[in-house]
């Protein structure tokens, strides 16, 4: 392997990479260099557009509203079910090293914190993919869509509006709808699956509270309130739109104030 000194560099090689279980491996490596002091801050290439990062020909990738639904209780609905959150985890590699590779001039804490992220993604995937393998089939087998990276390329000119909006708004879905896919799969006798999914909410939440905390970092070096420039940000790009339910014990774990979720809940509909 090409002896690489920039995380910047490593960066970029992992997001272009397209083969899944070699960015794993990719991720892996390099996350060990950084934590060995052998990867430095050098910026040695230009910062470009990424409007597709690497990812294999399969899934297909197609609009949300043509997504099959699958009722869980079935092989073929665990099946898909477990392919969409696996396909939310190779994404979330990819978004993870984006952090890194797009965002110069940040603490050194702020990459070690993404680093640590697209290692647990990384970590999560591969239990996925185990897990689909064990079910009868594999990653790219059903259809996905392309949600979390063209978020990505909305928020990839500022690094306030990627950690407001990925982490907390995109990431943050997760931690609300994960206890019900939990309860769902109990209930269809799926212990396995059940044990990874409570391994990735546990982790998801503290991802959630990275951004958190690098968002607030970046409201108070700007002079924001970060409520309130939080609630604009989720006006702007997402037109107000919150679904229910809201995970309150998880995303109060994660960094969101009383404020915030009482915003949340009442954009969401929610009256208690």
């Amino acid at each position: 392997m090409e002896m690489i000194t920039s995380l910047f560099v490593a960066a970029k090689r992992c997001l272009d990479c397209t083969e899944p279980g070699q960015k794993v491996s990719l991720t892996n490596y390099y996350v060990r260099q950084w934590r060995d002091g052998l990867l430095d801050l050098q910026d040695q290439q230009p910062v470009l557009a990424i409007a597709e990062a690497g990812r294999p020909q399969t899934p297909a990738l197609v609009p949300p509203n043509q997504l099959s639904r699958r009722k869980i209780g079935t092989e073929q609905g665990r099946q898909a079910l477990v392919h969409a959150i696996c396909h939310i985890e190779f994404n979330a590699i990819n978004l993870a090293w984006d952090a890194v590779y797009r965002f110069r001039d940040m603490p050194r804490e702020y990459y070690s914190d993404w680093l640590q992220v697209a290692e647990e993604e990384a970590y999560h995937f591969s239990l996925l993919r185990e897990r689909l393998q064990q079910l009868g089939c594999d990653y790219g087998d059903y259809d996905a869509h392309n949600g979390l990276w063209e978020m990505a390329c909305k928020t990839d000119h500022d690094v306030l509006v990627r950690m407001a909006l990925v982490p907390r708004v995109l990431e943050a879905r997760g931690l609300d709808v994960t206890p019900g896919m939990i309860q769902r799969l109990q209930g269809a006798g799926d212990a396995r699956t059940v044990a990874l999914l409570e391994i990735i909410l546990r982790d998801e939440i503290g991802h959630v509270a990275i951004g958190t905390r690098w968002f607030q970092f970046l409201c108070q070096q700007r002079g924001l309130d970060a409520e309130s420039t939080f609630a604009a940000l989720l006006q702007e790009y997402m037109q107000g739109h919150v679904k229910a339910p809201i995970h309150e014990q998880a995303r109060r774990a994660a960094g969101f104030s009383d404020d915030e979720l009482t915003m949340l809940k009442q954009q969401a509909g929610i009256y208690e």
